[in-house]
């Protein structure tokens, strides 16, 4: 493996049966994900070069059906009980967000709704306070951990959630980066929203994903540098918005470059060409991958980068 990117063995069988009609899609579902961000002049839990961003990672347990071992960002599915009641909301208005991310007001909240929740259940982090100008200062308490858990086990929605505590969901502390499908020949598909936002003042991500053996805070440059050296697994969205990020110096000017993101979702093609089948998501052309167009014997060639 020249570099990181991760590239589950099955996909050539899957890739080859897509195009013969064999295998049909499954309708993917909706999800977000957080890059979150912050300053890093004077931080000691950063790894790499300082002085400029770091976004918060998490490294998926090995034993994940889906990415296992990868590194990526706190994130999931889109929960279908936050469309169901208004929450309070600060920020752009729900139709502004509708606007922005291509779908109904119901449904933008939902989508915020999920990538606030799951900010807060992987890293302890929650884009929520008592007022439209405040954040909740401290989520380490019993209460909240109970609260957070319920989450997780998606006992309690996130819109009761914020009922529950009287909480204002911060929207404008968000902005939309990137959107991304997966494959149509993936078993598990999510349509993904990639959100960014910084670090609230007095707030602290904590080790707390189920679903991750590892969290680290990493400067963009320095994380990209060991996905290519072949040292960090990742995903093709995860190490494209890193590449993207590296052009930023500051949380702040990050989110505010969000706004003017192209929202077109990047999903793979795979096509025939000259006797080879080539999987490429436009606009990415690093990820293309060529592979014999049928099944060959033990000689045949595999999959290159």
């Amino acid at each position: 493996m020249a570099n990181g990117q991760w590239y589950p063995p099955e996909w050539p069988d899957r890739i080859r049966a897509l195009a013969d009609g064999t295998l049909k899609p499954v309708q993917p579902r909706r999800a977000a994900t957080v890059m979150l961000l912050k300053d890093t002049a004077g931080a000691e839990d950063t790894e790499g070069t300082t002085g400029g961003i770091a976004v918060h990672m998490l490294r998926r347990r090995a034993s994940m059906a889906f990415a296992g071992g990868a590194y990526a960002y706190p994130g999931g599915g889109v929960d279908p009980r936050d469309h169901e009641r208004l929450v309070a909301w600060a920020g752009p208005s729900r139709a502004d967000w509708a606007a922005r991310l291509g779908v109904t007001e119901t449904e933008a909240q939902a989508i915020v709704c999920a990538a606030v929740r799951e900010t807060y259940e992987e890293a302890g982090v929650l884009l929520a306070g008592p007022t439209e100008e405040s954040v909740v200062s401290d989520t380490t308490g019993a209460d909240w951990e109970a609260d957070r858990e319920a989450l997780v086990r998606r006992d309690l929605s996130f819109a009761a959630f914020l009922d529950q505590r009287g909480l204002v969901l911060r929207s404008d502390l968000l902005g939309a980066w990137t959107r991304w499908i997966t494959p149509e020949f993936e078993p598990r598909r999510y349509d993904t929203w990639f959100f960014v936002a910084a670090l609230p003042e007095g707030q602290r991500t904590r080790n707390v994903s189920t679903e991750a053996d590892r969290t680290v805070w990493i400067a963009p440059a320095d994380a990209t540098a060991r996905y290519d050296r072949g040292e960090l697994l990742m995903m093709p969205p995860t190490i494209a918005t890193l590449r993207q990020l590296g052009a930023y110096d500051k949380a702040g000017a990050a989110l505010a470059a969000a706004s003017g993101r192209d929202l077109t979702p990047v999903v793979a093609q795979a096509r025939l060409e000259n006797g080879e089948l080539v999987l490429v998501w436009p606009g990415h052309e690093e990820f293309t991958k060529h592979l014999p167009a049928a099944h060959g014997g033990p000689n045949a060639q595999g999959p290159s980068a």
